[in-house]
């Protein structure tokens, strides 16, 4: 393949100051939904709980901008002001997530087209197509006039560009993108001939004479070739990120303010690539919200979190811009926090990282479409455990606004991720198509997460120097370049584990031949020659005592060991987890998909022979992360269980002054925040 038209140089700036002094608290704020006195009870309100930041601006574009051209600057003027005068800093975002009407109705065309050629209607979020040159065009001005006016205003700490970015728009395809993605497809390959053989035309007699033949893959796209597939999934990705860095651009001209944009990262795939985003924005920052039917919502948070860190460059700091008090609105059955909750789930993140808990959003919303979604204020007002909470929060914050800026500890164990694996194995014909790309990546933080080893979750390209365990969950996609990396980790002392699915095809979605697991296969010392997903009734015994759902493997060993075996069904007998010793390190394979108490006990034979640290000692409801501050180590101690625990750990208590000499009691559902001393 040609040089990826993604490998441009970073644009993120080294810039000296966070948003805010401290860590960072606040959250969304929309004054345009209410009249001047409600926003000067807000400011006061927002004293009182301790907000030193808002996000202001994201879906004010037509009324900024209530006629083409014609600007409206007295209201945003005055709202300003009265933040500043409250020392209140400003996360000013570019409007451009919300088109006005009187656009959407002159240039109809902006509006993004459906996989069926259907054509979205005005209403929605982020309405508009990223290939569109007249979207462009209108986007650019309104963002130029802002940066002109409020670029060197005091308030305005952070840029937020638009916001969450694909959340709405992440695919078009209509004829303007049709135009754009050919041209991405020129810069990418070269010649028709390069796509063709990528992409293995040849089948169903597909095989182009002419790029411009090429249209992107509407319809289904599980009849999609797979290699088209993938390749708009990365040229979708690479236009939003081109609209994103058209917008930093007029901002970094006129301001030297951060400019960030509000990612979506969780546990599985995402709209876009964000490994290749995090290197254009100047604060790392994300959106992230529970999900009612996650089991484990706990591990979610630290999963994203530590996906985030892995985002950034050296374990720097990066800041939740989203989270919510409470239930959103957008699921089918939304799920309102337990007491104590809030203060939980806020301190989760920034023990794994975040500079601060910001959310969505300050002020309830009366009327519009998520007039239910929880906020800081709640309809019931300052009158309920909603905002006694957020009150204690906001507490929190300041009592460890000492943090801020100080790094996670170093892990030792990293998660490898990809975007591209996560887009392509749930895409077409594939073995089981109910398998979803977050089992695996979560199962394997979770066996180390219940038992305090912090896990780094990073993307496939990161550096793996200092890490003592590499994790490759389903890692479908794999390149040369990669699958040599790894192989050099392991035989320069490194221990990887790699599971099922992982480097059966190339980065043109190809498969690789001469046997599962393709790209790992010598490296693992197995060979896989063939996949036996089990039916939805199905189980296998294995020889530890647990029982495999969903899919197994017949594997031949090739010099590795068998671990753990299959104990009955058609592949009895063979491995379900091997383990190969190569040079100074060593390689598992994982053919079946384990449950929890198999995975586990990997877990604890790998904890134990590499010896890889544990915050603490403590059960599995007890969640411990340390950040490292030029004034000693801070413990985060965060129970999940309903029972009270106590951890051997001594030190000084950062919410309450209380002091532990040998032993925490860490009630059920709260957080102990420590600085440690060392055990007499």
């Amino acid at each position: 393949m040609a040089r990826r038209a993604t490998e441009r140089p970073h644009t993120r700036r080294d810039l000296p100051a966070w948003p805010t002094d401290g860590l960072s608290y606040g959250g969304d704020y929309n004054p345009e939904q209410w009249s001047p006195e409600v926003w000067r009870e807000d400011v006061r309100l927002m004293r009182e709980a301790g907000v030193n930041i808002v996000t202001l601006g994201v879906f004010s574009w037509g009324l900024l901008e209530p006629r083409e051209g014609e600007y409206d600057w007295a209201w945003f003027d005055e709202i300003i002001a009265l933040l500043h005068d409250a020392g209140i800093a400003v996360d000013l975002a570019t409007p451009t997530a919300a088109p006005p009407s009187w656009l959407l109705h002159a240039h109809p065309e902006v509006l993004p087209v459906d996989a069926h050629g259907e054509r979205e209607v005005p209403g929605g979020r982020l309405g508009w197509c990223a290939s569109s040159p007249v979207f462009r065009e209108h986007a650019l001005r309104i963002t130029t006039a802002l940066a002109e006016r409020y670029g060197d205003h005091p308030a305005v700490r952070l840029w937020h560009v638009s916001n969450e970015l694909g959340g709405g728009n992440g695919r078009c395809y209509c004829d303007v993108s049709a135009a754009r993605f050919r041209e991405w497809l020129r810069a990418e390959y070269g010649t028709v001939e390069a796509i063709n053989a990528a992409w293995g035309t040849a089948f169903w007699g597909h095989t182009f004479a002419d790029i411009e033949h090429i249209e992107p893959p509407r319809g289904d796209k599980h009849k999609a070739n797979p290699g088209m597939f993938l390749a708009f999934e990365r040229f979708s990705s690479d236009e939003l990120l081109e609209h994103y860095l058209a917008e930093a651009a007029v901002l970094r001209e006129r301001s030297a303010v951060p400019v960030t944009t509000n990612f979506m990262v969780g546990s599985g795939g995402h709209v876009v690539d964000y490994s290749d985003w995090a290197g254009h924005v100047d604060v790392v920052a994300n959106d992230h919200y529970t999900i009612v039917d996650d089991r484990v919502r706990e591990q979610d948070l630290a999963f994203a979190a530590d996906r985030m860190r892995g985002l950034t460059r050296a374990r720097e700091p990066w800041l939740l811009m989203e989270h919510s008090t409470g239930a959103p609105s957008w699921q089918q059955r939304n799920r309102a926090k337990a007491p104590g909750e809030i203060l939980r789930n806020a301190l989760a993140h920034v023990a794994r990282g975040s500079d601060g808990a910001m959310f969505f959003q300050w002020r309830a919303s009366t009327a519009g479409t998520e007039q239910f979604h929880s906020a800081m204020l709640p309809h019931a007002g300052t009158e309920s455990r909603v905002w006694r909470e957020v009150v204690e929060l906001g507490s929190a914050l300041r009592r460890l606004a000492g943090i801020a800026g100080a790094p996670v500890e170093p892990a030792k164990v990293a998660l490898l991720v990809d975007e591209e694996s996560a887009w392509a194995l749930q895409q077409g014909l594939k073995p089981h198509r109910a398998l979803r790309y977050a089992h695996e990546t979560r199962l394997w933080h979770r066996v180390f997460w219940q038992r305090q080893v912090l896990v780094d979750v990073l993307p496939v390209d990161a550096d793996l120097d200092g890490y003592d365990l590499v994790v490759l969950p389903t890692l479908l996609v794999v390149s040369d370049a990669q699958a040599a990396r790894v192989d050099a980790f392991v035989r320069g002392g490194g221990t990887v584990l790699a599971t099922y699915l992982s480097g059966i095809v190339d980065e043109t979605s190809r498969v690789r031949g001469g046997g599962y697991p393709g790209a790992f296969r010598d490296l693992l010392g197995v060979t896989t020659e063939e996949f036996r997903p089990l039916q939805a009734d199905e189980t296998v015994l294995l020889s530890d005592g647990g029982r495999v759902t969903d899919w197994s493997e017949d594997t031949n060993l090739h010099g590795a060991e068998a671990v753990v075996t299959y104990a009955d069904g058609d592949s009895a007998g063979r491995a379900a987890v091997t383990r190969n010793a190569v040079g100074d390190g060593a390689a598992w394979y994982v053919s079946a998909q384990l449950p929890l108490d198999s995975a586990t006990r990997v877990a604890d034979r790998l904890i134990s022979e590499l010896g890889l640290p544990r915050a603490v000692e403590a059960g599995t409801g007890i969640e411990a992360v340390r950040r490292n501050t030029a004034d000693g180590d801070v413990l985060f101690l965060i129970n999940h269980s309903d029972a009270d625990e106590t951890v051997a750990v001594s030190g000084r208590s950062l919410l309450d002054d209380a002091t532990f000499d040998g032993a925490a009691l860490v009630p059920a559902g709260r957080v102990v925040v420590l600085r440690e001393s060392a055990a007499e």
